[in-house]
């Protein structure tokens, strides 16, 4: 099993900060992957970005350029440092497990951002 607990979401002006954390417990040597997805009202759910086991990442193109993902692995944590943000960044984010051995993925509860214009 591997949990995962996202915080530091808020409420922030335009052009504002906020960094999310993504805690995960349990069976880290499973874990492939880390992945941040959001979902606004009405919309699907979109990737943001990943961080692989190796330190690889990938980046929505929406993002690139003001978002960085990174990680602690002394405390299991993975950050998303969001930068520059605009109103239509406002979603739910959660955090997202890929995992190896054909274990299924595991999800965050979500935390929610929100950035007025």
């Amino acid at each position: 099993q591997v949990q995962l607990v996202e915080s530091g979401g808020g409420l922030v002006q335009a052009g504002g900060s906020l960094r999310l954390s993504c805690a995960v417990s349990g069976s880290i040597f499973s874990i492939a992957a880390i992945n941040w997805y959001r979902q606004a009202p009405g919309k699907q759910r979109e990737f943001v970005v990943s961080i692989t086991s190796g330190g690889s990442t990938n980046y929505a193109d929406s993002v690139k350029g003001r978002f960085t993902i990174s990680r602690d692995n002394a405390k299991n944590t993975v950050y998303l440092q969001m930068n520059s943000l605009k109103p239509e960044d406002t979603a739910v984010y959660r955090c997202n497990a890929d995992r190896r051995y054909g274990l299924g993925p595991a999800w965050g509860q979500g935390t929610q951002v929100t950035v007025s214009s």
